[in-house]
């Protein structure tokens, strides 16, 4: 029997999403312990965890029960941060998981998003699950989002969803008030993807608005700012009319124990996290000031905790593999726009220090 013959035509021909591959794997490929790599390939926080989160997790008292399907200790402390109504937040494995369940939300077969890349892969991605179009309204040479052109797309084409980042990833560039304003006034529903907002200024975050627009989604992560990405936790906030729909089709245990309760102790902490995003703000500069003295190098501007850098006169891809052997590892994008670029996460001084003159050497 021919199982492929079942499965749904879309699905088969549909390219896979590629993630990193885990540290310890490369760690055999490359022939080298785990902690002799310098890993800055995924926006990881290099110092991991706040000293109160690791002692949670040290501490559990109820893995052998399942967690809270409503994760409610969890969502009053992020009331309490986001000053946004727990009635209105919704936590998730991770934002991936709020980016599915949207998705599911909204889409049929045959509908469509709009999507502005390069961006974010899991857009496309989750949207392909679905069976939905993805409609690419590409972002400007500087990185900015076209807002013009997304206008005439959603008169053209009628998405359901618009998905952007800010800080946007892979260039780390932000998406101004004005311009998020025009987008929020077309017909349909904005998912602003806050993963990164951290590192620009918790101040300038916009999930505040979403208590005054019935088409507004902000997403939020704490796989970044707080260490925790293997732990898979992030959170949204949506308009109220959509919370009891996204609890029908939520799987009730995504949030785990462990994924709750340190979320919650990072919330507790966040003198000592703000002090951690300090350091990688400051080193984010140094990183961009030395990348720029690699004269194959084109540093961007970023206001995330990465660089993307265009690679001039060598190949990117061949440079990401030559930084690979030597146990140094970057993000390469094989696709439009983005296959002279690579992108570095920003990591200890240290970290620093061993990329710039590797790529000096190379």
């Amino acid at each position: 029997m021919d199982l492929t013959a079942l499965i749904r035509a879309d699905l088969v021909s549909m390219q896979p999403y590629q993630p990193i591959r885990p540290i310890e794997v490369l760690a055999v490929q490359l022939g080298c312990a785990p902690e002799a790599i310098v890993k800055l390939d995924a926006n990881e926080n290099p110092y991991g965890p706040s000293p109160r989160a690791q002692a949670a997790l040290a501490d559990l008292p109820y893995v052998h029960i399942y967690p809270d399907p409503e994760s409610r200790l969890l969502r009053a402390a992020l009331s309490g941060f986001t000053g946004v109504s727990a009635g209105q937040l919704l936590a998730g494995s991770g934002a991936d998981e709020l980016i599915d369940l949207t998705m599911r939300l909204f889409l049929q077969p045959g509908d469509a998003i709009l999507d502005c890349p390069p961006t974010f892969g899991m857009y496309a991605f989750d949207a392909a699950i679905a069976g939905a179009k993805v409609i690419r309204v590409p972002r400007r040479p500087d990185w900015s989002v076209d807002v013009a052109a997304v206008e005439e797309s959603v008169r053209r084409y009628r998405p359901k969803l618009l998905f952007v980042t800010s800080p946007n990833n892979p260039d780390g560039g932000w998406l101004p008030d004005a311009d998020l304003e025009r987008l929020l006034d077309l017909p349909l529903v904005v998912v602003l993807d806050e993963a990164y907002v951290e590192f620009a200024g918790l101040e300038r975050s916009r999930i505040g608005w979403v208590a005054g627009r019935d088409n507004f989604i902000v997403l939020r992560s704490f796989s970044k700012w707080a260490g925790l990405a293997g732990l898979r936790v992030g959170y949204g906030a949506f308009p109220a009319a959509l919370m009891p729909h996204l609890w029908k089709i939520k799987q009730p245990y995504t949030v785990s124990v462990a994924a709750s309760t340190a979320a919650i102790a990072s919330l507790e902490d966040r003198a000592y996290l703000e002090q951690t995003v300090d350091r990688i703000v400051e080193e984010r500069e140094q990183l961009r000031r030395k990348l720029g003295t690699i004269p194959y190098l084109r540093p961007y501007p970023s206001q995330a905790n990465f660089v993307l850098c265009q690679v001039e006169g060598r190949g990117a891809g061949q440079l990401k593999a030559a930084l690979e052997q030597e146990g140094v590892l970057v993000r390469h994008f094989d696709k439009p726009r983005l296959d002279d670029c690579i992108r570095i996460s920003v990591g200890k001084p240290e970290q620093t220090d061993a990329l710039v003159s590797l790529l000096r050497r190379l």
